[in-house]
């Protein structure tokens, strides 16, 4: 009889055991969920990428946010709150980001930065605070997550820096500065520019090479690249596209740069030993910004105009699974498995 009642016992827990994974798996956490910005109903997507569907929508506290980032132990997502228009038209300005518990889908604390900032991208550095480009006041702010308390504010001397990106020690920042196409790269420590790089008169988004050798982005007034050597300070080399490029992100892998063309609609790969475009891929309408899991097996896609995020299969270069997101999907991140 004790034989009979520890077999079942032992039957319960592995089904409990076996219904938890399950749960978690379905969940999307055992790997981690896929954030996205919904810009057209202003609300923070959760996505689960196992089932390929959006779990979740949290409503954001102002209108509206682009960009979204996650804390690296994925328990809590940064959304600034840019405003009501594309960056240098006519519109509202954002002043606030909110901060968003992702386990209970609520929004927990609101940051105001102290003035109209336009807020836009969040970035994580390996010194564990939050970057986030500020661009009215011409600077990248500097938050301490475990206060939410703005703890500086590092200026990049250029108007619409609209994007940031860290090297991984977190001790340059490069922005992209996006109607005047330069690129300042900041020593973080000293708050100072160091340079300001020239790149085209309408340039881009911006992303750096895993082993920071190498920063991307793209011209907005011819379909092509910008291939920019970081010890040199200066554009190396130009990639021709078959469109006019958007957003960018590098394999965990350092081999291939993937990269958004915007009015045709694909997805370009870039082979970074070879700098030569290696795929050209086929995605829904308007392909906005790309995260790729830190496994490296999947890209996600933002489809603007499309309600969609594309998943792309990194070994076979193939779409494996359109997930339907909110209006005017755009900014992505991943949340970490907890």
């Amino acid at each position: 009889m004790l034989r009979t009642l520890a077999v079942i016992a032992a039957a319960v827990a592995l089904t409990a055991e076996g219904g938890s994974r399950m749960t978690e798996a379905a969940d999307g956490h055992a790997g981690g969920l896929l954030l996205v910005a919904n810009k057209g109903e202003h609300t923070l997507g959760i996505i689960d990428p196992v089932a390929g569907k959006q779990i979740a929508t949290i409503p954001e506290t102002g209108v509206t946010g682009h960009e979204v980032i996650a804390s690296p132990d994925g328990r809590t997502a940064y959304v600034p709150i840019y405003g009501d228009s594309g960056v240098g038209k006519p519109g509202s300005d954002g002043r606030t980001m909110d901060v968003i518990d992702i386990a209970s889908r609520k929004v927990v604390k609101t940051i105001d930065f102290g003035g109209p900032e336009r807020p836009h991208c969040p970035m994580f550095g390996a010194d564990g605070r939050l970057y986030v480009t500020t661009e009215l006041s011409k600077t990248v702010t500097v938050i301490d997550p475990k206060t939410h308390a703005i703890v500086d504010r590092i200026p990049t001397d250029q108007p619409e820096s609209h994007m940031v990106a860290l090297s991984r020690d977190a001790s340059r920042a490069y922005t992209s500065n996006v109607h005047v196409g330069t690129v300042s790269v900041i020593d973080v420590k000293a708050k100072k520019v160091l340079k300001v790089i020239p790149v085209s008169p309408y340039a881009q988004r911006i992303a750096l090479s895993t082993d920071d050798k190498w920063i991307f982005t793209a011209d907005q007034t011819q379909p092509r690249l910008a291939v920019i050597d970081v010890a040199a300070g200066a554009v190396k080399q130009w990639v021709a596209l078959p469109g006019i490029a958007y957003g960018t992100a590098t394999t965990p892998d350092g081999k291939y740069l993937l990269i958004t063309v915007l009015r045709v609609n694909k997805v370009a790969v870039l082979d970074l030993k070879s700098m030569q475009i290696a795929q050209v891929i086929d995605v829904p309408a308007a392909p906005q910004e790309i995260v790729v899991r830190p496994d490296g097996k999947t890209a996600y896609v933002s489809c603007d105009a499309s309600k969609k995020v594309a998943a792309i299969d990194t070994a076979t270069w193939k779409v494996e699974k359109l997930i339907d997101a909110g209006a005017a999907a755009d900014g992505l991140a991943w949340a970490a498995a907890r």
